[in-house]
């Protein structure tokens, strides 16, 4: 892995640990929620389990809008994709938070 690489992971982290789930109050690395992230060139994929399939959704989005929004703050970060897998509404969480507005990008 090469030292950029490596940078990125650190900076991306940091973000992740302050990021905290609203119902419980305690942050999502704590709780080991993050499954994966991949980072190819300035795009990061993080795949993420929530606390239950039935967390209330209104909580997962919350949190999936927070990792979206605040990785998007690091420098040479352009564009986040978020994968919520075991939630029964992850599709439609997906879809509003990858959809969402990304500053970082030219509207279209």
């Amino acid at each position: 892995m090469s030292q950029d690489i490596k940078h990125m992971r650190v900076k991306i982290f940091d973000k992740l640990s302050k990021i905290v789930d609203p119902e419980i109050n305690t942050t999502i690395t704590e709780l080991e929620l993050i499954d994966e992230v991949d980072i190819a060139d300035s795009n990061v994929k993080v795949d993420l389990h929530l606390t239950s399939p039935f967390c209330p959704a209104v909580f997962g989005f919350k949190i999936c809008q927070d990792i979206h929004d605040d990785l998007l703050q690091i420098d040479g970060i352009t564009d986040v994709k978020v994968n919520v897998s075991n939630h029964f509404m992850a599709e439609q969480i997906n879809n509003q938070v990858n959809n969402s507005p990304n500053p970082k990008k030219p509207a279209t």
